[in-house]
């Protein structure tokens, strides 16, 4: 995504390889260098290019490809934590107003990133960069979202910071803010590990998407899969359960956004915006009277509500028409070279290693997630809420998951529509008499949640009323 690729180094080089795969999980096949080249097509001509690719019969749609080439003309990539740190710290403590805009004006300072920023703050962390360079704290607070357990090609030789596929530099061990000792490399890290760290309060929010990614229980668990990993006391972690990577809408869109895939099942309607802003709430009260947020709220192996991914299978099998993904990604050991820590890439593609562990949330008779902090539509469901949605059928490989988005399974209309699709889940007329019965109970869950301090007061009307849009929508129909 807005990916600015690296020119090969010799549009006629034979050392280049190109690779296919059939699936996340398929071994890689060599394309042979005689069928592709670099080049790119200009009207009816196809002409030599050093930062495009051309395969002659085109690039299937659902298969995997992936080019190894010798590349030119890096930018020093990883300045942009430097950039990020100092201009926090300017605009923090320079005291001269002429110079500052924000002079003697900042008694906080937190710091949020969204999916691929979320990634960056995590390895900003990592690199011990939140103090400036006369030792400072820059940041009170750091609050990746939707990041998972991953960082990013932010300080990586020829790095790809737009880069967002698995098997990536970004997928490297280690995933908890305390340090762990993986028992098959023999690595010992955390995030927090480095000295002069100087960790902030730290929330890390995730949906549902991130767990199906296969990432974010690391965060929260052991690299072994054995137990749970319980955050620092400056560290809160949550799962919006049932949600998708981006807020969903009403009506759901055909296509995602922003890569204009389709799903095999409608998108994700879950908003969890209320909850984004009750989480900026906590923290601001966190650091500036010292008022703890919510205790944490994700999936734990303690008390079984994190669980593999293919244990639910069973659950949304007997839901009519639903289609269950042939595989789940897993994050897996990756081995770039001796030099990684250094920055420096030598193995490509990596050598591949053992799976860590995935968890997702376990889930009721529904299909709704249990763990985590249960939006409303999915406390007083008019459907199934699914972090994860297979590919449609026409782009390719329909047996793996879309990036990034979930599902709406909606219940039934009417209990003669249950039974004449075999649909084990109450249908809506069982469940709720009518639509003001509904939204009564859409306003007590809400009221739960603000009891809990996972939405604002502020926020409960404009709940109800999305729910009221809701109720209609699923009434005509997706």
């Amino acid at each position: 995504r807005y990916h600015i690729p690296y020119p090969t180094i010799d549009v006629e080089d034979p050392e280049a390889r190109l690779t296919v795969r059939e699936h996340v999980a398929a071994g890689a096949v060599a394309v042979s260098r005689s069928a592709w080249r670099f080049a790119r097509r200009d009207g009816d001509r196809i002409v030599p290019d050093a930062s495009h690719i051309h395969l002659a019969g085109g690039f299937e749609p659902g298969k995997i490809f992936q080019l190894v080439y010798r590349a030119q003309d890096p930018p020093v990539v990883g300045l942009g934590f430097l950039a990020v740190r100092d201009t926090g710290s300017f605009l923090r403590f320079e005291t001269s107003p002429r110079d500052n805009p924000c002079a003697g004006g900042i008694d906080h300072a937190y710091v949020f990133g969204v999916s691929q920023t979320g990634r960056f703050l995590r390895h900003f962390l990592y690199l011990a960069l939140n103090q400036d360079e006369t030792g400072r704290q820059v940041f009170d607070a750091v609050w990746p979202h939707i990041a998972g357990g991953r960082r990013g090609e932010f300080n990586v030789r020829f790095g790809q910071p737009s880069l967002n596929a698995q098997e990536a530099v970004g997928d490297l061990f280690p995933f908890t803010e305390s340090v762990q000792v993986d028992a098959i490399t023999g690595q010992r890290d955390g995030l927090l590990a480095r000295p002069g760290a100087r960790p902030p309060k730290i929330i890390m929010t995730n949906t549902s998407a991130e767990y199906w990614r296969g990432d974010a229980s690391l965060t929260h668990t052991d690299v072994d899969g054995r137990a749970d990993v319980a955050p620092g006391d400056n560290v809160r972690a949550y799962l919006f359960a049932g949600t998708q990577h981006t807020p969903g809408s009403l009506p759901p869109p055909l296509a995602d956004p922003n890569t204009a895939g389709r799903g095999r099942h409608p998108f994700n309607v879950v908003d969890y915006a209320p909850l984004l802003r009750a989480a900026l709430v906590n923290l601001d009260r966190w650091v500036s009277d010292g008022t703890p947020p919510p205790a944490n709220a994700v999936p734990r192996l303690a008390d079984g509500t994190a669980v593999k991914p293919e244990s639910t299978g069973a659950r949304f099998a007997a839901i009519p028409d639903v289609r269950f993904p042939d595989r789940v990604p897993t994050t897996v050991r990756l081995d770039f070279g001796p030099d990684t820590t250094r920055g420096i890439v030598i193995e490509l593609p990596p050598k591949v290693g053992a799976p860590f562990p995935a968890f997702v949330s376990a889930v009721d008779a529904d299909g709704n997630e249990v763990a985590g902090i249960r939006p409303v539509e999915v406390q007083v469901p008019l459907g199934t809420f699914t972090g994860w949605n297979p590919r449609h059928p026409e782009q390719g490989a329909p047996g793996d998951l879309m990036s990034m988005m979930g599902s709406t399974l909606p219940f039934a209309r009417t209990r003669a529509e249950r039974e004449s699709s075999a649909d084990p889940r109450p249908s809506i007329e069982e469940r709720y008499p009518s639509k003001a019965v509904y939204l009564e109970r859409v306003r007590a869950a809400a009221g739960l949640l603000v009891s809990a301090r996972h939405m604002l007061a502020d926020d409960v009307e404009t709940v109800v009323g999305r729910a009221s849009q809701e109720w209609d929508l699923f009434q005509k129909g997706l």
